[in-house]
């Protein structure tokens, strides 16, 4: 879907280049940000490797499983439903500690593979509300670490890479807050109940 929203967007954009007499300044701007885009990909390597060989020590140490513990009982809470040895916690809980640790790649298969497990659970071709919950928290995305965003800025020569660290929390943790609310408010409603 998204290929065709672009190939769309693409296409409006020449277009418009086309009737308006700008094709020159449509070729330029595709020039200069293919460039970009190889600029900021090369300025990425060096603090994503960091920030990886990192999140690998935090692995290693035992800080996944630390954080897997800690948020346990709130998931159990938010997902009643589901049986508390079911495989579908396991695979959340490490989809959510990832993504707070920035760690967005290695969050996606976890997050695919809770999703088939709660899947196996719904057995209904509507999403259930464990599966609306969940990517409720997935799409809030509160990250302690956003270590992407700080290399991108950084590579993009920001003086204080971080210094929006605290400001992002905060708004996801509302956005969160707000979103959870949402969710089992719509819950109870007796047009979404299961």
């Amino acid at each position: 879907m998204i290929n065709y929203i672009w190939i769309f967007m693409i296409g409006v954009g020449v277009v418009v280049g086309m009737i308006n007499g700008r094709m020159g300044e449509v070729s330029k701007a595709i020039i200069d940000s293919s460039e970009s885009a190889v600029t900021i990909s090369i300025g990425l390597i060096g603090i994503m490797s960091l920030w990886l060989g990192i999140m690998q020590i935090a692995e290693k140490s035992g800080l996944m499983d630390m954080l897997a513990k800690v948020l346990k009982p709130a998931i159990i809470k938010l997902f009643p439903e589901i049986p508390k040895d079911h495989p579908a916690i396991g695979a959340m809980i490490m989809n959510i500690s990832a993504n707070m640790l920035g760690l967005g790649n290695a969050a996606t298969p976890f997050g695919i593979k809770a999703m088939e497990y709660l899947q196996e659970l719904n057995r209904k071709d509507v999403a259930s509300n464990s599966m609306c919950t969940f990517l409720v928290i997935n799409t809030a995305s509160v990250q302690l670490l956003p270590a992407v965003m700080i290399g991108l800025r950084a590579s993009l020569g920001a003086k204080n890479p971080a210094d929006f660290v605290l400001a992002g929390l905060l708004s996801s943790i509302t956005a969160l807050t707000v979103g959870l609310i949402v969710v089992k408010s719509l819950e109870k409603s007796s047009l979404f109940k299961e």
